[in-house]
């Protein structure tokens, strides 16, 4: 069966006027969290050759990312970065998603906000809101790939906060 897991970002630095939103990156205490809860999705996550991580392009995902991708052993440099999941509606996460290859088990999904949450919601018919550094696991039904993935076809198996 296949697993999704998909990660808000980490606490990220305030809105300013001398930074975009895409650019604003994370906090030390987001730093922190996230490096807690990776090490805490560690131990019930074994990474291999069939684990894909796909992340929004933004700093304050893509370094999430680099930071979950550290703790549990995933090459950096192999992180495939989207602008499609940037302040993305959850039906165009799920697009992405659904080009994913049948040869992974595994996907590793970092964005953001509502998109994710909802995402959860739409796939497991749950009722999710993901705080920053929050990870929602979801086991596909039996024998659905990525690319069929859709509504109700997911079950919320695990909540990491």
């Amino acid at each position: 069966m296949k697993t999704l897991y998909l990660i808000r970002h980490a606490k990220a630095e305030e809105h300013s006027f001398s930074k975009t939103d895409f650019d604003r990156d994370l906090q030390k205490k987001g730093k922190d969290r996230a490096h807690r809860i990776a090490e805490e999705l560690k131990e019930t996550l074994q990474l291999d050759e069939k684990t894909l991580v796909i992340s929004s392009s933004a700093n304050r995902a893509i370094q999430t990312a680099e930071v979950f991708c550290k703790v549990l052993g995933y090459p950096i440099d192999s992180i495939l970065q989207t602008k499609d999941i940037y302040e993305a509606h959850f039906t165009d996460i799920l697009k992405v998603i659904n080009t994913v290859s049948d040869e992974y088990d595994k996907l590793l999904v970092f964005g953001h906000n509502p998109g994710l949450s909802n995402l959860t919601n739409y796939l497991s018919h749950s009722e999710v809101e993901l705080a920053t550094s929050n990870v929602s696991i979801l086991q596909l039904e039996k024998d659905l790939t990525f690319e069929m993935l859709g509504g109700g076809t997911a079950n919320l198996i695990g909540l990491l906060k």
